[in-house]
């Protein structure tokens, strides 16, 4: 029997449907110009809300899910490496489509397509914001008016991450296995996770109800997600029939934004270290990533999410300094059981 529970494994989200997210740190871009895939420098630490129910806010309790701690203008990206099946995964900014710039929905859509297609899609590091570019995720504070949820709806309400995955329906997945069955038969390949799913070599069980109250919960300061800079990434258009996928979710997760001292108060654990100077990065002769897949689609931006402006308009000038990498460090990519997490009301 399918396991329709979403779990935390160390600091991977396993959603049912074989998917699995680990949300990366990364070098934050630039918020001119185009720029090669930047590369993951480890994970952030993900926890439950509800082992920490006397410490988090109450809206946090109600919405269950998990919590990470993110800096100020941090950049992050989200790795699906290891997802075992195909699945279709929607992620939200603040209830907002990275994908179409629609609000957030239970239903998959294909004009225009809501939903990544796993595992296909091997990462996303933004918001679908121009032919062949994503806009990157950038982590800021709510009331600004500069997450993605402001621009879009004119409200910040929901900030931090939501996703939602789909299975294939029951004939598709059956077919699916079968096919999977005899390639693996006829070819034992081995696979590996790229590069670009993992840090680079140097700098590189059901849940509980949550308890009713709470004596030392308080308010935390809200996070979402704006756009920074901008770089060549792909969404890819589902190859597969409009009808393959199942009607209804299979798990859904939120993922709270925290700022690093309320991480500390929450969980009492010290937050990650402050993000790594991007120059001093390049500087080091350190990789970052071109991937290209000769076979795939890319799906159309849409016109609202092209028209979401940096958070650099909100919060001033960039001032971190920027070394543009040397050719040679650039590398190619492609062609050429956890505790479960409770869901809540959200």
């Amino acid at each position: 029997m399918a396991d329709d529970a979403v779990r935390i494994d160390g600091n991977t989200l396993r959603l049912p449907g074989g998917v699995r997210v680990r949300f990366m740190r990364t070098l934050r871009l630039p918020e001119t110009g185009t720029h090669e895939l930047p590369p993951g420098l480890g994970e952030f630490p993900v926890r439950r809300v509800e082992d920490h129910a006397d410490t988090v806010p109450a809206e946090w309790r109600a919405r269950g899910g998990v919590m990470l701690p993110v800096y100020l203008r941090e950049a992050m990206w989200l790795s699906f490496a290891g997802s075992t099946e195909p699945a279709a995964l929607q992620v939200g900014v603040g209830k907002v489509c990275a994908v179409s710039g629609r609000p957030w929905s239970s239903l998959l859509t294909r004009n225009p397509q809501n939903y990544l297609a796993l595992p296909r899609q091997p990462w996303l590091d933004g918001i679908n914001s121009g032919k062949g570019t994503v806009r990157q995720f950038v982590a800021v504070p709510l009331g600004l008016g500069a997450t993605v949820e402001g621009q879009v709806t004119g409200e910040e309400v929901w900030g931090g991450l939501q996703l939602q995955s789909f299975r294939l329906n029951d004939a598709e997945l059956a077919k699916w296995r079968e096919w999977e069955r005899r390639r693996s038969v006829s070819t034992r390949s081995a696979k590996s996770e790229s590069a670009y799913g993992a840090a680079p070599p140097a700098p590189g069980a059901a849940m509980a109800a949550a308890p009713a109250s709470a004596a030392r919960a308080r308010s935390a300061p809200a996070m979402g997600l704006g756009v920074g800079g901008s770089m060549r990434q792909e969404v890819y258009a589902d190859q597969r029939s409009p009808g393959a996928w199942a009607r209804e979710p299979a798990g859904r997760v939120f993922v709270h934004l925290v700022t690093p001292p309320e991480w500390r108060r929450i969980t009492g654990e010290a937050p990650p270290p402050s993000p790594v100077d991007r120059a001093a990065y390049t500087r080091a002769g350190l990789p970052w990533f071109e991937y290209y897949d000769d076979a795939a689609q890319d799906v159309a931006p849409t016109d609202t999410l092209g028209a979401v402006r940096p958070v650099g308009e909100w919060l001033g000038d960039d001032h971190e300094p920027w070394q543009e990498p040397a050719p040679h460090q650039v590398k190619q990519l492609g062609d050429a059981p956890g505790e479960p997490v409770e869901d809540g009301d959200w």
